[in-house]
């Protein structure tokens, strides 16, 4: 018998039946709720046996912990912001926030599969779920506090003061709104998909808003 994986080690891409149990688990998680999801469906979609998740997990619960995990990365593999350089003056910090948000952007609204780990996340966040704990201090901590800092670089407001945590909340939900609402999007625009030329427009307007804001705010920082 294969050696049990440990489920901090499992990625949304990866093969296998430790991978196909974790995408299969996000997307009825998503759809159906934790409680409202039975192991044996998870299965089922998987097209493996309900012991593979106590196998690989040690169950729903630590299942339900591997999928939060596994988004966090996903996101924190995207963004990479520690491989990123600290940037020494407002110029350089608002073209490196303006770089991280086109790539951001440009992979959460075009890549449609992104819709499932999204469902599924606002599901755990609004249920304060055991896997909010792991997106929070996995990627949100984190990622926020850099962005934080970086808009401190680029308009001189200091990194923990709440204009700036709720500014950069304010600047990230814009991304997150066009993926939650790309059905509500493309029916108002009379588009037919949010595909390439519609991402890029989107994120040519994200990104003057973003740079409207850093002018305002380096302009009224003392």
């Amino acid at each position: 018998m294969a050696e049990r994986v440990d489920s901090k080690t499992v990625a949304l891409s990866d093969p296998g039946t430790a991978g196909d149990l974790l995408r299969a688990a996000i997307a009825i998680f998503g759809q159906k709720g934790f409680d409202g999801t039975s192991t044996r469906e998870i299965a089922a979609a998987a097209k493996t046996n309900v012991a593979s998740i106590a196998y690989h997990f040690g169950g729903k619960a630590g299942l339900r912990r591997a999928c939060a995990e596994a988004f966090a990365s996903h996101i924190g593999a995207l963004l990479n912001l520690e491989a990123l350089p600290e940037p020494t003056t407002p110029q350089a910090a608002e073209a490196l926030i303006l770089a991280i948000v086109e790539r951001f952007a440009a992979h959460m609204i075009a890549d449609h599969d992104m819709q499932t780990s999204v469902t599924f996340m606002l599901r755990e966040v609004a249920s304060g779920s055991p896997g909010l704990d792991s997106f929070y201090d996995q990627l949100v901590v984190p990622a926020h506090s850099r962005f934080c800092r970086l808009w401190e670089t680029a308009t001189g407001a200091p990194a923990e003061a709440e204009t700036t945590k709720l500014m950069i909340f304010t600047a990230l939900g814009q991304i997150l709104y066009f993926r939650i609402g790309a059905p509500v999007v493309t029916r108002r625009m009379g588009w037919d998909a949010l595909g390439p030329d519609e991402t890029a427009r989107i994120v040519d307007i994200l990104k003057s808003n973003i740079t409207a804001l850093i002018a305002q705010h380096r302009r009224t920082t003392p």
